[in-house]
């Protein structure tokens, strides 16, 4: 009997303790005190720009979201290289990122990279910051991505090499140039007479280095931070793309938020965005100066900066024909750019 008794009140004890748990975790929900963590990396190093604003990114969802999101930061590619990192953000495993391979979120965002389409970056700013820009961001659902904010990765893509200075496009022909696994990156190389090579980011130094490729482009910023000048030898300066830099969030992870978390996320996603264009943008005048120390450096003139645009037109003609985008959607982003 007295087993029995002993048994029904642990019975008791224990009922008494779930339902107990399960008012607190009501309330939770009710006062809105349930945690996440937010798991974010790249590729870049953490005195990278990226890396900084995403230090700031943190510091604002956290302080806003009084604790309720954590965020936890991983650089320098330690959880893998840009393409593992963007297949962990679309099933969960990571939560968020930024980096190349924009054209997996969705092939809309090559627009802003048609080769020689802006005079300068505040032309970008503007059209990714716009309403049409928006849409752009919104379409990246239907393949599994949410993006709140889209910047700049840097200023002007420019090119190093350890053959020759590029001054025309003649110089570039036969080139092995390494290229991200950017549609439009390798049939812009390709139209201009060089012999592109996918190799993966966190890859290039030791391709430089060991000769399996003879240069690389990129903006001044991760030229240096991934030190690529090292086995390069002229630095030529044509300024011929500006790549878009998407925030890239698990949409499960985000749409598990309540109402206010979203706005708080959100909000800080869109500040760290604009952060990131103000330090990245600002930093590459220091980083041109470093280079500029270490390379033989050359800028193409106006006259022959002409005949790459010339030499690249059919690859906007292309791109027009494969029904990426229109020349009517061309034509908006350009006009958007060049309003002040």
């Amino acid at each position: 009997m007295k087993k029995f008794m002993l048994i029904a009140a642990l019975f008791v004890c224990m009922t008494g303790m779930a339902f107990a748990a399960g008012q607190q975790d009501v309330a939770g929900t009710e006062t809105g005190s349930e945690t996440y963590v937010f798991k974010y990396a790249h590729t870049q190093s953490p005195n990278h720009p990226r890396s900084k604003s995403m230090e700031f990114f943190k510091e604002q969802l956290e302080g806003a979201s009084n604790g309720r999101i954590q965020v936890e930061l991983y650089f320098s590619g330690v959880l893998g290289t840009e393409e593992e990192v963007l297949d962990m953000v679309k099933l969960g495993t990571v939560q968020g990122s930024r980096g190349g391979l924009f054209e997996r979120a969705d092939k809309k965002f090559l627009i802003y990279t048609l080769p020689f389409m802006f005079e300068n970056e505040s032309q970008v700013l503007r059209a990714m910051a716009s309403e049409y820009g928006q849409q752009i961001n919104e379409s990246a659902l239907s393949n599994g991505i949410y993006i709140p904010a889209t910047g700049v990765a840097g200023g002007f893509r420019n090119i190093t090499n350890n053959k020759r200075p590029i001054n025309t496009v003649e110089d570039v022909k036969g080139l092995k140039m390494r290229t991200p696994p950017i549609d439009m990156t390798i049939k812009t190389f390709k139209a201009i007479g060089a012999n592109p090579q996918q190799v993966a980011y966190t890859e290039t130094y030791m391709a430089l280095k060991s000769g399996v490729v003879d240069g690389q482009e990129n903006p001044f910023s991760n030229t240096v931070d991934m030190k690529f000048y090292e086995p390069q030898k002229y630095l030529s300066v044509v300024n011929w793309q500006v790549h878009p830099d998407p925030f890239y969030v698990n949409p499960a992870w985000y749409d598990a938020l309540s109402d206010d978390l979203k706005a708080v996320f959100d909000s800080s996603a869109k500040a760290a965005m604009k952060y990131s264009n103000e330090i990245w943008l600002g930093s590459e005048k220091e980083y041109y100066f470093t280079l500029r120390d270490n390379l033989e450096v050359n800028e193409v003139s106006a006259e022959n900066r002409e005949g790459f645009v010339q030499a690249v037109k059919p690859v906007w003609q292309e791109y027009v024909d494969s029904g990426y985008f229109t020349w009517e959607d061309i034509n908006n982003i350009l006009e958007i750019a060049r309003t002040e």
